[in-house]
């Protein structure tokens, strides 16, 4: 069963993700897993190894951070890495309106 920082943490990707365009998994440091975006299978996971580092990306996403998270140890790409890159790229062209902004902000207090 998720912890209740994993509930909200899956509640802020769904919403934070529902107009990307292709499928995404991801698992969060408790082993939790979901499925964000459009629907289908995906290939490979996103997996957050702390509550941390999963709340540092969310705040002040982009490719370079993700890349230095991944170097570092902090999360891992669990299959297809090709198919992850290509995942990336739909997300730096997806469009976030202000109001998800907000509540992603207000929601990472609370993981």
């Amino acid at each position: 069963m998720p912890s209740a920082p994993a509930e909200r943490a899956v509640r802020l990707l769904r919403r934070v993700f529902r107009r990307l365009g292709t499928p995404l998994t991801v698992r969060l440091w408790d082993g939790t897993t979901t499925r964000v975006g459009a629907p289908g299978e995906t290939s490979f996971a996103l997996v957050f190894r702390s509550r941390a580092v999963f709340r540092r990306l969310l705040l002040h996403p982009s490719s370079l951070r993700l890349g230095e998270a991944y170097i570092g140890g902090e999360i891992d790409i669990d299959g297809d890495l090709f198919a992850a890159m290509r995942t990336a790229n739909h997300i730096e062209r997806m469009p976030v309106p202000w109001a998800t902004r907000f509540a992603v902000l207000a929601g990472l207090l609370r993981i």
